[in-house]
């Protein structure tokens, strides 16, 4: 991976918005935005706020969290740790 957060910032990975409830199929402009993530890479935090997260760890964020970056035809959301919710697991 050639993105690196810096200081309090991480990198994530969205899990896929569900395309199917029931038998219908969601067009891409109705579909829920992922709530859920991955950490895929982490900065080192800040003098004032150390980073508790770490590659890996999956993530709740708020719906309108973090910026929308795509990097090699995979779109990651870069987001402050402060805008994370919880840990999953």
């Amino acid at each position: 991976m050639n993105i690196k957060p810096l200081a309090d910032r991480v990198l994530v990975l969205p899990a896929p918005a569900e395309e199917k409830v029931g038998g219908i199929i969601i067009p891409d402009t109705a579909k829920e935005k992922p709530l859920q993530g991955k950490v895929i890479a982490a900065g080192k935090g800040t003098k004032d706020e150390e980073m508790v997260l770490k590659e890996g760890d999956v993530v709740l964020y708020g719906k309108y969290a973090g910026t929308e970056v795509e990097f090699e035809g995979e779109k990651y959301l870069i987001m402050r740790q402060s805008d994370v919710l919880a840990v999953i697991g």
